[in-house]
């Protein structure tokens, strides 16, 4: 089972964390953001039909393709962790069965945003 789907650019790292009373919490702007992955799934998981639990016990591998407005401005990692939890927890999986990750970084002035891919781990 594989779901692919393609989601708009992260805010930044440095917009996805406030500090409030000393400790590191995701921002207005990183809850909104892990907000709009949640609907994305979900109209795409119905447009699709896909079932809308995927597999909660299987690894996962993860496959990132961002594209940019520009190389130079955004780091290729700065997106990781909030994407991933966001698709993990609008599926209901724990993100600790990812056990595969592949990020990569393109320019598209025109599209930006972040083409995911979830797929179950083929063992051997």
């Amino acid at each position: 089972m594989t779901l692919a789907i393609s989601l708009p650019l992260p805010p930044s790292i440095n917009h996805q964390y406030a500090t409030v009373r000393g400790r590191r919490v995701l921002s207005k702007t990183g809850r909104d953001y892990k907000a709009t992955i949640s609907t994305h799934i979900m109209l795409h998981c119905q447009k699709t039909q896909i079932v809308s639990r995927y597999p909660k016990f299987h690894p996962i591998v993860v496959t990132l393709h961002f594209y940019f407005r520009t190389l130079l401005k955004r780091d290729l990692d700065g997106g990781l962790k909030i994407i991933q939890d966001g698709i993990c927890e609008a599926l209901g999986i724990n993100d600790n069965r990812v056990t595969e990750i592949h990020l990569y970084k393109h320019v598209d002035r025109e599209n930006p945003r972040v083409d995911c891919e979830l797929s179950i781990e083929k063992r051997a």
